[in-house]
């Protein structure tokens, strides 16, 4: 991994990518005029660009960049705060002040909608076992602006773990989150949006076992709760109580503490 700026670009820009090279203990490359392929080829590295709107993350030999996005978490808050429905909303059971823990972070799309509803008292947490992605998505989640003063709140408050999930389940005391989290599907999602594409290698895929199940039980003080394909077995697998949607590819399942 190496850091360097847009091709067009300032003092405060150059001054930027220093900073994150230093926080990542990665070498900055200056641009000097040559193409992000160019110095890739040269370094046989991926690469974060910092641009004057965005930061980008380059794998080796991509096209295109991943960069943070809320996702879907916009229209969802927005409908929340007609009060219309929301189905993760509505199986999360979160209200002001609770605890979640997301162990599937991906772009944090449910964990916004989360940190939305349990409000400034609340804590939401997410973790992402890939460090460079950890990094991408808690600036991205510090720096995007939604126009929606609620939702710029409730990213700003997400705190973002670099570890893998069950390493971090471990370290937590007993009943010590009101729900724990799981979203097999995201892997899937990820690699289908836009801005994401070139990021399938980078992204760790942990699949649940018995082990991540026992360790995620123990910590929470309500529920777990897994989002997952309709045809998923792991609802079956590991005992979850499914509210089985009719118009949807998803379900989520839960498991009362």
């Amino acid at each position: 991994m190496f850091v360097t700026t847009a091709g067009r670009t300032n003092q405060q820009m150059i001054e930027k990518a220093m900073e994150i090279a230093e926080r990542l203990a990665v070498p900055y490359i200056p641009r000097r005029k040559k193409s992000i392929q160019t110095l890739q080829k040269e370094t046989n590295s991926e690469c974060i660009v910092v641009g004057k709107e965005r930061l980008e993350l380059f794998s080796l030999g991509a096209d295109q960049p991943f960069f943070f996005h809320p996702n879907s978490a916009m229209f969802r808050i927005k409908r929340l705060a007609n009060g219309e429905h929301d189905p993760f909303a509505e199986a999360a059971q979160l209200t002001k002040g609770m605890t979640f823990l997301d162990c599937t972070l991906g772009l944090a799309s449910d964990s916004i909608v989360a940190s939305y509803l349990v409000g400034d008292d609340g804590m939401v947490t997410g973790t992402e076992g890939q460090k460079y992605l950890a990094f991408m998505v808690k600036e991205g989640l510090k720096t995007w602006d939604s126009e929606i003063s609620g939702m710029n709140k409730a990213m700003a408050r997400i705190r973002v773990i670099h570890s893998h999930a069950l390493k971090y389940l471990k370290s937590l005391p007993d009943n010590s989150v009101d729900c724990v989290y799981f979203d097999p599907m995201f892997d899937e999602a990820i690699l289908e949006s836009d801005g994401i594409k070139a990021l399938g290698h980078l992204a760790l895929y942990d699949d649940l076992n018995e082990e991540m199940i026992e360790q995620a039980l123990r910590a929470s003080k309500n529920q777990v709760l897994l989002k997952d394909h309709y045809k998923s077995k792991r609802f079956e697998k590991y005992g979850f109580h499914v509210l089985r949607r009719k118009t949807s590819k998803f379900h989520f399942g839960y498991l009362e503490k």
